[in-house]
């Protein structure tokens, strides 16, 4: 195979690793994560799941992924990124397609655990990989580029999803998950072919303009503070991450459930949130470019607070029109935001790693929010009191990003 470089293409090299990232993103997240919400009533039918199983599903899954997280600072050294983001999703695939043959919750209960595990092994090399390829003023629009494959995955399964179900009734869900794995085995080849693990790999330099002195960035530095710095960086995705993922684990089974919506309608309102989420990372990552990160960030946060609240609340059909909208402009803001802010506040040398520590209160978060959610529901008879807790949670941390201090001039 020719090595390619920035003399076969009209275009940096840079832009390639962006559309195969956002191809990543779409089959890790997209279509193993937030599939789950679609293909989740046809699962509670089929197998008569109880709300507290269905959280202890999606809790599995986050917990793989946390997993993942802890494991990857010493194995992303070792086997680079291009290896682990390959295997990850091929883990992915293969878990999905084995999810459509089980016929027991402890089955599906261990498949998607070990999919959350190569959702952590592809997410967290291949966000890394943005810091490597674009420099400071031109990362979080990179970062929000890739992250449009979660909107597209939410946009693909909104529409997939009820059409399977039509198609072949009760085990439409089956096929559902089926026909997620082999995109995901395709995807999987994909990455392995084209994503790179460094510029330099290819003989070029990364995306944007040099700093002043190129070396500072890629010199291991630790200064004063760094440690709190990440604490708190920490806390603000530990909330994201037990926030986002209530509503949007159990925001379609709130609209069947509690609203008498029917699953064709519910896809509708779900894919719509897919749709406005192509503008939330590369608007917001984009804005945070501008505005700074700290800025960025508590915007993010205060939109999903009038979101959480607007379902929390049952103000009807509009309200809730309105809460998924709010939530779709949001939903995936903070990656980008936080991918770019590692890199700036932090330097190059450290990126991976940081965003590894930090993405270990993001999947804490994830591990928490759907299962404590789901126990909640199970007490109370819904999700109102989740949403409005998650609307609590967000606004606290609108006030605590607002105080983190700006980056140092040299990231």
């Amino acid at each position: 195979m020719p090595v390619i470089t920035s003399r076969t293409l009209p275009f940096h090299y840079g832009w390639v690793i962006i559309a195969t990232g956002a191809l990543v993103i779409f089959s890790c997240f997209g279509l193993a994560r937030y599939a789950y919400t679609m293909l989740l009533p046809g699962m509670q039918a089929g197998l008569g799941l109880a709300y507290e199983r269905m959280g202890l599903i999606g809790t599995g899954n986050f917990a793989g992924y946390l997993t993942a997280v802890l494991a990857t600072p010493p194995l992303i050294r070792r086997l680079r990124p291009r290896l682990m983001v390959s295997g990850g999703l091929l883990l992915i695939a293969l878990c999905m397609i084995a999810i459509s043959q089980c016929h027991s919750y402890a089955g599906i209960l261990s498949f998607y655990t070990l999919a959350g595990v190569g959702g952590g092994f592809a997410n967290i090399p291949m966000m890394a990989l943005v810091t490597f390829w674009f420099r400071s003023e031109q990362r979080g629009r990179a970062a929000g580029l890739v992250l449009c494959g979660n909107g597209a995955g939410i946009i693909f399964s909104g529409a997939l999803i009820p059409l399977l179900n039509r198609w072949y009734g009760a085990d439409g869900w089956r096929s559902g998950w089926l026909v997620l794995g082999v995109i995901s085995l395709v995807i999987a080849v994909i990455a392995g072919v084209l994503l790179r693990n460094s510029p330099a790999e290819i003989g070029l330099e990364p995306v944007g303009r040099p700093p002043a002195d190129v070396s500072s960035q890629l010199i291991p530095r630790e200064r004063r503070g760094d440690g709190g710095l990440l604490v708190r960086l920490g806390l603000l995705y530990l909330v994201f991450g037990s926030t986002f993922m209530v509503y949007g684990t159990f925001i379609v089974t709130t609209m069947v459930k509690e609203y008498g919506f029917s699953e064709a309608k519910a896809g509708l309102y779900w894919s719509w949130t897919g749709i406005f989420s192509l503008f939330s990372g590369v608007g917001f990552g984009s804005l945070s470019d501008r505005i700074g990160r700290k800025h960025g960030m508590a915007l993010v946060f205060t939109v999903q607070t009038l979101a959480y609240l607007l379902a929390g609340l049952h103000p009807g059909a509009f309200g809730l029109m309105l809460s998924v909208i709010l939530y779709g402009l949001a939903v995936f803001a903070l990656p980008a935001i936080m991918t770019a802010a590692v890199g700036d506040y932090l330097g190059l040398s450290r990126a991976a790693t940081a965003l590894a520590t930090i993405t270990i209160f993001f999947a804490a978060g994830q591990t928490i929010g759907p299962g404590g959610a789901g126990l909640l529901a199970g007490v109370c008879g819904g999700f109102a009191p989740a949403y409005l807790l998650s609307a609590l949670l967000t606004a606290g941390a609108a006030l605590l990003a607002i105080k983190l201090p700006p980056p140092p001039a040299d990231g």
